[in-house]
């Protein structure tokens, strides 16, 4: 089964190449079936490319998926065309205000993670959608600081400055075999990283409810599941395309920022050599399974999501 979207957004032309099957809205609506419907609260400034990301993987089960993009109420992007914001997104507060549930919700990373979280400009509304996930969303997935921002406003769970940005691809152990989440995972996944803080597992231990199920000696827990919240928070970043930590290395050299090699990346850890995506069946693995725990356990009647299942 595809993923729904729209026509002419961009996504569906580049994941129509690749061979992952995508439908418009209209033929969706001819199908006798109830999709899952999976919203994306996009933070990033790239757009686009996010919206790729994840649609690529969330599209890739035996599952038709309406895929909804939705912003922050009143935090303009300054990185992505307005008329695409115009033609694909909702503000939360239009969701917020429609009264639709979902069955699951990914809210993105953000580059604000030197910040406190209360001095982030949105964070009012931000938290306001973290609560209004536990009536209207069946399961959330936190990426990044978007994890951590979760983390912090339901477990207090604080987020650690690094003296050195955690930038490369880092060996992951598998802590949790049994997890449906990582059905199918190898005892050790290589996982992209790119942040400047972290959380540390002494802190998620020590919070009621929370399991590590994926994590690294070199840059701490990864893949945490918050089952009081119906929550995973993904620290780093499966969804990463072959060249995205490329892009952010030769962004920062580029004006001059320091910013070491990312580890275990490039061939050799050489930056003139073409890296290879060692990660991609992981990602789609970890996201595929997030979809089939969804379908298992979501609500047939959508209006009773949120409600405690029998």
């Amino acid at each position: 089964m595809p993923i729904t979207l729209p026509s002419d957004l961009p996504a569906f032309d580049i994941l129509s190449r690749e061979g992952v099957m995508v439908m418009t809205p209209g033929r969706a609506a001819t199908q006798d079936i109830r999709p899952i419907r999976i919203g994306l609260l996009n933070l990033m400034p790239k757009k686009i490319q996010t919206e790729n990301q994840f649609a690529r993987l969330v599209g890739a089960t035996p599952l038709q998926i309406d895929f909804q993009l939705i912003r922050m109420s009143d935090h303009e992007s300054r990185n992505t065309a307005a008329d695409h914001m115009a033609s694909f997104y909702r503000t939360f507060r239009e969701v917020e205000t429609s009264g639709e549930k979902f069955d699951g919700l990914i809210i993105t990373g953000a580059p604000v993670e030197k910040l406190p979280f209360e001095q982030v400009t949105y964070w009012d509304e931000l938290t306001r959608v973290f609560d209004w996930t536990q009536s209207h969303v069946h399961s959330t997935m936190g990426v990044c600081w978007g994890g951590m921002a979760m983390a912090w406003h339901f477990h207090g769970l604080p987020k650690h400055p690094l003296p050195h940005k955690a930038f490369g691809c880092f060996r992951h152990h598998n802590l949790a075999s049994a997890s449906p989440y990582l059905r199918g995972f190898s005892d050790d996944v290589l996982v992209p990283v790119s942040r400047w803080t972290e959380v540390r597992q002494p802190d998620v231990d020590a919070a009621p409810g929370l399991t590590t199920l994926l994590g690294s000696e070199e840059t701490g827990p990864c893949l945490v599941q918050d089952t009081d919240h119906r929550a995973l928070y993904v620290f780093n970043h499966l969804e990463y395309d072959s060249t995205t930590l490329k892009e952010e290395y030769d962004r920062d050299v580029a004006v001059g920022k320091p910013i070491n090699v990312p580890l275990n990346y490039y061939p050799d850890d050489d930056p003139s050599q073409i890296p290879s995506n060692r990660w991609r069946s992981h990602a789609h693995l970890l996201y595929g399974n997030w979809i089939n725990e969804i379908y298992q356990t979501t609500w047939f009647d959508m209006n009773r999501i949120g409600e405690p299942q029998p």
